[in-house]
């Protein structure tokens, strides 16, 4: 766990009790997300295909017809002079991955960094997709001290009190579903989606996604959004076809 300085003004505040989630909310949403080689067409390949003509690109769009539930905020001193999120606007992004990865996508180069803010008392973005091994930054950005910890399976840690200004990070070094809390303010979570292989996209505020660099192959998709998961949808992939998947999320 790194700690770094940022540039931003610092106030201190009391730390009131921790609240931790519940065990069902960490559960949720685990199935479907799966590591081990597919048994399909696929050609080996370490990861990504490097020729565009030789892999192909799934796209599409995900909607979310499922009402989700707002996100209760404990009123505190802080609220004086600062913006009052009424909800994180990002909760509709979703994460669309292969349930099984193609032959050979474990041989990956080494992976990189990711950044998730704190802000306005709220986790930026909402929802991270990174591979194993990702070294993912907590940066403050608000002028209250946070405390950022998880207890998920996947990645347990707890960064301590930390005022603005500051960064800790945390290597994600198993798959899985990590969620993400602030120990000081209750309404503060947010999703880390560990993968190990790379075949997985985040959509945008539209749902619209874009799977790149896909092996030849017959596949299943899964969309996954806030915890829920969509049933596992086959795809074939030709050399340099551009295949359209739609999710719908009730």
């Amino acid at each position: 766990m790194a700690d770094a300085p940022i540039a931003t003004p610092s106030v201190a505040r009391r730390r009131p009790r921790r609240v931790r989630p519940s065990a069902a909310g960490v559960a949720a949403g685990l199935c479907g997300l799966l590591i081990a080689p597919a048994h399909s067409t696929a050609r080996d390949a370490p990861g990504r295909a490097q020729d565009p003509a030789a892999s192909g690109t799934i796209v599409g769009r995900v909607v979310v017809e499922r009402p989700l539930p707002p996100i209760p905020r404990r009123p505190s001193v802080d609220d004086l002079g600062m913006p009052r999120p009424s909800d994180v606007p990002d909760r509709y992004r979703s994460v669309v991955y292969l349930e099984t990865a193609p032959q050979g996508a474990f041989e990956q180069p080494p992976p990189g960094q990711a950044v998730m803010r704190q802000h306005n008392e709220t986790f930026e973005p909402h929802v991270l997709a990174v591979t194993v091994g990702t070294v993912v930054a907590f940066p403050n950005l608000d002028h209250v001290y946070h405390n950022v910890f998880s207890l998920s399976k996947a990645a347990r840690f707890d960064l301590g009190r930390y005022a603005a200004g500051r960064s800790k990070s945390v290597r994600m070094e198993h798959p899985g579903i990590v969620r993400v809390f602030c120990d000081i303010h209750s309404h503060m979570s947010a999703f880390i989606l560990v993968f190990s292989h790379p075949f997985f996209a985040v959509t945008g505020p539209s749902g619209v996604y874009r799977l790149a660099g896909v092996p030849p192959g017959t596949y299943h998709v899964i969309a996954w959004n806030e915890g829920v998961a969509s049933e596992p949808q086959p795809v074939t992939v030709r050399p340099g076809d551009q295949v359209t998947l739609d999710f719908v999320l009730r």
